[in-house]
């Protein structure tokens, strides 16, 4: 019986720090994605030029999406392969009809 208990207690001890860690990295990330938020109002509002803020707030978007997957979806657990696969497969093809689109519309012009 006593074995039994410590071994309890033994996963107890262990969860407790896995999800102390994982919080920590859901407030580390929120605290980044805020961040992020808050350098692209500060390019919008500074007035810098568009050709250097749009791309810039692209990537930034970009990265608070893939944040958003990894530590507030989960994605980055077992489990999650074929959501992944599909949400990466959707990402390609977003990826895909914009750049055919845009070599349209440059060679159109």
């Amino acid at each position: 019986m006593a074995d039994n208990t410590n071994s309890t207690n033994e996963k107890q001890q262990f969860y407790r720090k896995k999800h102390k860690e994982e919080m920590k990295h859901h407030v580390l990330t929120f605290a980044m994605m805020i961040a992020f938020t808050l350098i692209a109002f500060g390019l919008v509002i500074s007035g810098v030029s568009a050709m250097f803020t749009v791309p810039i707030i692209l990537v930034l978007a970009a990265v608070q999406v893939l944040f958003q997957l990894y530590y507030f979806m989960h994605m980055n657990q077992e489990g999650h392969e074929m959501p992944a696969l599909m949400i990466y497969s959707g990402i390609f093809a977003a990826i895909l009809t914009v750049l055919a689109l845009t070599t349209i519309v440059w060679w159109g012009s």
